[in-house]
């Protein structure tokens, strides 16, 4: 679970020095596509640093940076809008191999003196294209005359090439579907190479990092953890520490790698708002107080949280108490802490990944804000007077778990599903009470063990139960029932950004519908969800 994020970030991660400083980086100028992550997740995956930056402040993340390579993200826009974004000319004339991806094959050709024409063929969803010549994107991979499988999302389409360019690739929807200009070392595609749905998109993204930009891959979770440890050093000094502690990945890998940076400067808070999953709390306690001997205290709020959201229906609304009432019972307890003779905290810790800042910024005007609003509720007091320490701003979920391993975490903790931050809240839509999520909490452990004792666990990227916000009559012994319906999600995902649904088969679900049936006073049915989910959340609400 990633406990929710008292404060976004105040600094922009695409501006400030990173402790990547020493390695190669990437640098991917995003234009609003939705799977802009999925091109940093494969260049990250041939161990080299990537960071996105919105195309408006790219100019100047470049000249800070210093990128060996670039990488221009698509976008919902059409560069033949009046106000299209465009790639700084900074960059396209820097000297570094460039690579297009759809809207940046466009807004590439474009500005580098080609045509690009609206119309004639949309393309959306699988397509075939037929490589027409070789080109050091396809080295090992494709073959001259060869067709293979690829993923468009398209209406506008290249029509004329800029002076220097080859085509090397053609579609039925856009007949230059890759550009190469090998002097320059610039390439673009019209098709998305980093989302799975192009089976070979990250054996072409490994081409551009390693044959094409000369890159030799030395972002590692060891180089990681060891320069963090000095930079949160350097950052803290003799200051004290609070870390807001869920148990889940990301807060647990965040508190021990500044536990193993600064020993007792640091002292966790575990808020438990009574939304946890069955027997968490006791799991996190008995973690962090008697394997690590970490400093915790355990704050049970739970009579607080419910009691506030009492009669509150609305999804969002709940979001933003949950927020708001975790900021105002974790600065209870810094208070309390120094009023013991603890002194007070000078830091605030938390589990902030790269994902939650760059979703927390509205970079292209999307729906970013929205989606990420348990993160950045209500903002930090300014009578915390505290400064922020975000060891893992600059990783993705997977490199989180990877961390995790690297620091010994136990499996529990790093190889668990991910949990949301307003906890079961959002599983439990309607009015939240402690009877309802008893229920759910008890049908969740119920379907979690009978995936594990299935040996599925690790093969599904998430499993959950939800309590519907409707009962149905049913008959069970020779007695109606009036109970309620619980729902089953299970998704398989890469990479968080999409999922489709788990395929268990009958017997499998029938055994489970019954044990919950069974087991779970309160249900008396189960359904299962078999719709899968685009770009964006995945959780049931």
């Amino acid at each position: 679970m990633t406990a929710p994020s008292l404060i976004p970030s105040q600094t922009d991660s695409a501006l400030t020095p990173n402790v990547a400083a020493a390695h190669d980086k990437i640098l991917i100028v995003d234009f609003g596509s939705q799977v802009t992550q999925l091109i940093a997740r494969r260049v990250r995956e041939e161990g080299v640093y990537s960071e996105i930056v919105p195309f408006n402040k790219a100019e100047a993340a470049f000249a800070l940076m210093k990128p060996k390579a670039v990488i221009l993200s698509g976008g919902p826009a059409s560069v033949l809008d009046a106000d299209a974004p465009s790639a700084p000319m900074s960059i396209l004339t820097a000297g570094v191999p460039v690579l297009g991806i759809c809207y940046g094959e466009q807004t590439m050709a474009r500005q580098l003196g080609g045509t690009v024409e609206a119309g004639h063929h949309r393309e959306f969803g699988r397509a075939a294209i037929e490589i027409t010549d070789d080109c050091a994107l396809f080295d090992g991979v494709w073959e001259k005359g060869g067709t293979y499988d690829v993923w468009m999302s398209h209406g506008d389409r290249v029509t004329k090439l800029p002076e220097g360019f080859r085509a090397v690739a053609k579609a039925p929807g856009s007949p230059i579907s890759v550009i190469a200009d090998d002097v320059r070392k610039f390439y673009a595609m019209q098709f998305h190479p980093e989302v799975v749905h192009t089976p070979d998109g990250a054996k072409l993204i490994r081409n551009f990092v390693r044959k094409v930009a000369g890159l030799t891959g030395d972002w590692t979770m060891r180089a990681f953890r060891e320069e963090a440890i000095e930079k949160i050093r350097a950052q803290v000094g003799t200051g004290k520490v609070i870390c807001g502690l869920s148990g889940g990945v990301d807060s647990a890998v965040a508190a021990v790698l500044i536990h193993e940076a600064i020993g007792d400067q640091l002292t966790c808070v575990f808020v438990d708002h009574g939304m946890l999953r069955l027997n968490e709390a006791a799991t996190v306690v008995d973690l962090f107080r008697h394997h690590y001997n970490i400093p915790l205290v355990h704050v049970d709020a739970a009579k607080q949280f419910l009691g506030e959201l009492a009669g509150v229906s609305d999804p969002e609304h709940k979001r933003k108490i949950i927020g708001r009432l975790f900021i105002d019972v974790f600065d209870a307890e810094a208070k309390k802490i120094a009023a013991l003779g603890g002194g007070s905290a000078d830091y605030l810790a938390q589990g902030t990944l790269y994902p939650d800042v760059i979703e927390s910024v509205s970079f292209t005007g999307g729906p970013s804000v929205t989606i990420k609003s348990h993160h950045n509720v209500g903002g930090l007091p300014a009578r915390m007077n505290m400064k922020l320490v975000e060891p893992l701003r600059e990783l993705f979920k997977d490199e989180v778990r990877k961390l995790g391993y690297e620091l010994g975490l136990p499996e529990v903790f790093v190889g668990r599903h991910p949990f949301p931050g307003p906890g079961l809240a959002i599983r439990c839509p309607g009015e939240i009470t402690s009877e309802k999520l008893d229920i759910l909490r008890n049908a969740d452990a119920v379907y979690i063990d009978q995936i594990r004792k299935a040996g599925l666990y690790d093969d599904i990227w998430q499993a959950f139960a939800v309590l519907l916000p409707v009962k149905t009559v049913g008959v069970m012994g020779d007695g109606r029932t009036y109970e309620y319906v619980v729902g089953l999600r299970a998704v398989t995902s890469t990479d968080g950004m999409t999922a489709d649904f788990y395929a268990f088969d009958m017997k499998f679900l029938g055994a489970t519908a019954t044990r919950i049936i069974n087991e779970v006073k309160g249900v008396n049915r189960v359904v299962y969800d078999i719709t899968s989910k685009p770009p964006g959340t995945i959780e049931w609400e």
